[in-house]
């Protein structure tokens, strides 16, 4: 069946109403939008691809889904990272089969033995000395775009990548008001602490907007709520610009149970001191500050109703090389992971009912996901018919 598409800001709410419009069920459902948020999103924005020191030695690689694309990363002889298509130019085969490993000095295609050295040079082939005419800097692999920053790195697959200052850095400086802010925080140089990996079956936007908002947050995070009390109002951290959610007075770190945590993290000014800021960097990076942590989540959208989500707790290298107990501190945030992701596991079945055609609405409190709404639109091309799953 073939229809014309609602508009993303249809129905559901009335002129003037204090409920507005969210996007219409399909854009949680159909393969076709999610087909176009691969390719206008995920394939032309800088995308947050792995930690860099998960890449601790030459030779070292890891291999990255981005969008419908297979990314490698690398670090060269030079300690240098560089990203390529994870493809041999020869005749397609995917060039690294394995998530992640290390070799010697060269990338070889397991199907036709095209070897490639870690800055992507066509090096060895058999029989290429019979073949003079052959430009093995032009038949090496196909390069991708990488910066490093926060120790990510990030890779944008666009011929002319969009500024990675205005749309990354630009990002985190309009929620904090001040790129400087997250600087104090010394990201890069923090050492990961734990790393849980969730395999969640819901479409990537429902996942930002529960991270967007903290309506739900008295009904279903307790413990989070007891430490940080002003989100059982209902008003997320992200709602205002600078604004960091308060710690308990009772509370003595960001922990399970409210014990005390870690020393503050050096540099830290004394205003971010027993806060808690939340920062989303679209399309697919969650940003959680506090104190003596840092919190990062990096999405790998995989189809329109299945989202791998990577969460890495950071902390300074000497609490990591101690060897503390690192539990209390990173069970809170994994509850709230767990209980997040169950509420948009919950949700993604509703987005193919009728009763969601044409979407949900949005309280005031949530108003922001509206704007989240139509940067997805504004981005994402809408065809002048859709086919209805």
């Amino acid at each position: 069946m073939t229809v014309a598409p609602e508009s993303p800001t249809a129905a559901a709410a009335s002129p003037g109403s204090s409920l507005i419009a969210t996007l219409p069920g399909h854009w949680y459902t159909s393969p076709s939008v999610f087909r176009r948020e691969q390719e206008h999103l995920f394939e032309a924005l800088w995308f947050c691809a792995v930690r860099s020191a998960d890449l601790d030695r030459p030779g070292a690689f890891r291999t990255v889904r981005v969008g419908r694309e297979s990314v490698l990363i690398t670090r060269n002889r030079r300690g240098e990272l560089r990203a390529f298509l994870n493809i041999c130019r020869h005749r397609g085969a995917r060039l690294c089969t394995e998530e992640s490993g290390t070799v010697r000095r060269s990338l070889q295609c397991p199907y036709h033995a095209w070897t490639y050295d870690l800055d992507g040079k066509l090096t060895a082939a058999p029989n290429l000395q019979k073949m003079p005419d052959i430009d093995r800097a032009e038949r090496g692999l196909l390069p991708v775009a990488l910066r490093e920053w926060l120790g990510y790195a990030w890779v944008c697959l666009a011929e002319e990548p969009p500024s990675f200052e205005e749309t990354v850095i630009g990002a985190v400086a309009e929620r904090l008001g001040d790129a400087a802010a997250v600087e104090r925080y010394g990201v890069a140089g923090l050492s990961l602490g734990r790393r849980i990996s969730y395999d969640i079956r819901a479409n990537w936007k429902l996942i930002v907007e529960n991270f967007m908002e903290c309506y739900h947050c008295a009904t279903i995070h307790p413990e989070l709520t007891d430490v940080l009390p002003e989100f059982a109002d209902g008003l997320a951290a992200q709602y205002f610009v600078g604004h960091g959610a308060r710690f308990a007075e009772e509370a003595e770190g960001f922990t399970v149970d409210g014990s005390a945590g870690f020393g503050r993290i050096t540099g830290l000014a004394e205003e971010q001191d027993r806060r808690y800021y939340a920062i989303t960097v679209r399309p697919q990076v969650f940003l959680n500050l506090v104190p003596d942590h840092v919190i990062v989540h990096r999405m790998f959208p995989l189809a329109a109703d299945r989202t791998l989500v990577e969460c890495d707790w950071l902390y300074a290298p000497e609490v990591v090389a101690s060897k503390r107990d690192l539990s209390k501190s990173v069970e809170l945030f994994h509850r709230v992971n767990t209980q997040d992701f169950d509420a948009c596991e919950r949700t993604q079945p509703a987005m193919h009912s009728r009763a969601y055609r044409r979407g949900g609405v949005l309280v005031p409190s949530e108003h922001h996901i509206g704007a989240f709404h139509q940067w997805v639109t504004d981005h994402v091309p809408t065809p002048e018919a859709e086919e209805c799953p």
